[in-house]
């Protein structure tokens, strides 16, 4: 699929720098391809606020905020709609060369930005794409802070509607007497109902977590 895309544009070396730095600062950042990223996954947290604050004043300088964060909301939608993007960036067997021409060609094809396309580039690079959707959350938590909003993840079944993520984004704007920002993410695993996490406050809400509760009050009786 990566052949049918011509290749990105060279960045500029100052931004390949910066992310550079990010990328360096993890733990493991030369890890060899083929190698299993299971413990990579202690210290996520860490390494995606660390790309995403790269990413972050990369944007900032370049008044791209909202079109980086367009961008990595529509990763985040891909996600949730792709088995094969999920399988592809939590992959321990693909090469790093598979998986960077493959995070290319998807890029390319969604018609992100160059700012963003670069950026997976290197996170492809060094073996981190299981951290994307870490790195998109760390991402928005920063945008919001810079403008005073406090950042709702909110998990659904299937994807909002424009009016029932306005209507959300109202409702809880109302609970919470502040600007809010909706990471929204698919989970149909769910099957319906949904799940808000405010801070340390989270309502789950969906179905598959009412079913649990029956099953276990069913159990406690039987």
């Amino acid at each position: 699929m990566a052949g049918a895309f011509a290749p990105a544009a060279r960045a500029p070396r100052s931004e390949n720098n910066k992310l550079g730095t990010a990328a360096g600062t993890g733990a493991g950042a030369g890890t060899e391809d083929g190698v299993s990223l299971a413990s990579e996954a202690t210290g996520v947290t860490g390494l995606a606020e660390r790309y995403a604050a790269a990413l972050f004043e990369l944007a900032d300088e370049r008044r791209a905020l909202d079109e980086v964060a367009s961008d990595l909301r529509a990763l985040t939608a891909m996600l949730a709609v792709s088995g094969d993007f999920v399988r592809l960036i939590r992959s321990p067997v693909l090469s790093r060369e598979q998986q960077s021409k493959a995070i290319e060609a998807i890029a390319q094809r969604a018609g992100l930005s160059p700012l963003v396309r670069n950026f997976l580039a290197v996170v492809a690079r060094n073996r981190r794409l299981f951290a994307i959707p870490a790195m998109v959350e760390a991402f928005l938590v920063q945008l919001a802070a810079r403008r005073g909003e406090v950042t709702a993840q909110i998990t659904v079944a299937q994807a909002l509607s424009e009016a029932q993520h306005e209507a959300l984004n109202e409702q809880l704007r109302r609970s919470t007497g502040s600007k809010v920002s909706l990471n929204v993410q698919v989970d149909p695993t769910l099957i319906g109902g949904i799940i808000v996490k405010l801070g340390s406050r989270m309502v789950d809400a969906s179905i598959a977590s009412k079913l649990q509760r029956l099953q276990f009050a069913m159990k406690s009786t039987a």
